[in-house]
């Protein structure tokens, strides 16, 4: 499992090409040439590069789902809508797919932010927008995810 860490801005051109950031391309290089699948956000307007190893991980728990249940069914359609294979090339970019820089609303300037074992792509607008909610307190919602006992014990505070 790849842990990856920070927040970076960057910018995408009119191809939707951007520069990856040597920060980050560091923390990928152990999976560098296994290449990413990118795909819809499941929470925002933000799309999701998974390091192929994680992708992998994440079909297994979906192979283990049922096709004889139609809700099932209609998850894995959904969930699995404009999924791609991106590489990082040699310049250090990553193409983003026309239809998903759309979906996420990407215009310039992007956030990349590390959700711990992917990447977010926003467009930098709607991360903000989306961060800085002020209806939402980190305190109350740290509390609610890792407090009473949602945590595997390993005393995180």
């Amino acid at each position: 499992m790849i842990n990856l860490i920070g927040t970076y801005e960057c910018k995408v051109d009119a191809k939707g090409r951007m520069l990856v950031p040597s920060a980050v391309k560091k923390q990928l290089s152990p999976v560098l040439q296994d290449g990413f699948i990118i795909k819809q956000g499941l929470f925002g307007s933000c799309l999701e590069l998974h390091p192929m190893s994680e992708w992998n991980t994440v079909t297994q728990t979906l192979n283990k789902l049922s096709r004889f249940d139609r809700e099932n069914v209609d998850f894995i359609r959904r969930f699995n809508k404009g999924v791609r294979i991106v590489e990082i090339d040699s310049a250090g970019r990553l193409l983003i797919p026309k239809d998903l820089v759309v979906f996420a609303g990407i215009k310039k300037e992007i956030v990349l932010s590390s959700a711990i074992n992917i990447i977010e792509i926003w467009d930098k607008e709607k991360y903000e927008a989306a961060t800085d909610d002020a209806t939402v307190d980190i305190g109350d919602l740290a509390e609610k995810v890792m407090g009473n006992g949602n945590g595997d014990g390993n005393g995180i505070s």
